[in-house]
């Protein structure tokens, strides 16, 4: 298991990640920094236990309405994918039709 040092806050921390996640580890600390950083600057100074709390919460928040477009975004795709494959079906139809048609005609 690696050992990284992050910081939050201006604080440094020592964390543990799996060997091969210290650049993703490094990038969702910067995240959570500038949220704890955003927090600070509009409220003050909490405490740093209701600071990473009031950060943590609205990355949750963030995460919450990503997940709801998401799942909207799917059933859109969804129902774009069933509609297509009704007209898909509409042309097949059509195209038979118009054999039909045609050796219909050409059977005259």
């Amino acid at each position: 298991m690696a050992q990284l040092a992050i910081e939050i806050n201006g604080r440094p921390y020592t964390v543990g990640c799996e060997d091969g996640h210290e650049a993703h580890l490094r990038e969702i600390a910067v995240l959570f920094d500038r949220q704890v950083r955003q927090v600070s600057a509009e409220v003050g100074q909490l405490g740093e236990t209701r600071l990473f709390l009031m950060g943590a919460l609205l990355l949750a928040d963030e995460l919450s309405d990503l997940k709801l477009r998401f799942a909207n975004a799917q059933a859109e795709v969804t129902r774009l994918q069933d509609g297509q494959s009704a007209l898909e079906q509409r042309a097949v139809q059509a195209l038979e039709a118009a054999t039909a048609k045609v050796e219909a005609l050409a059977g005259a």
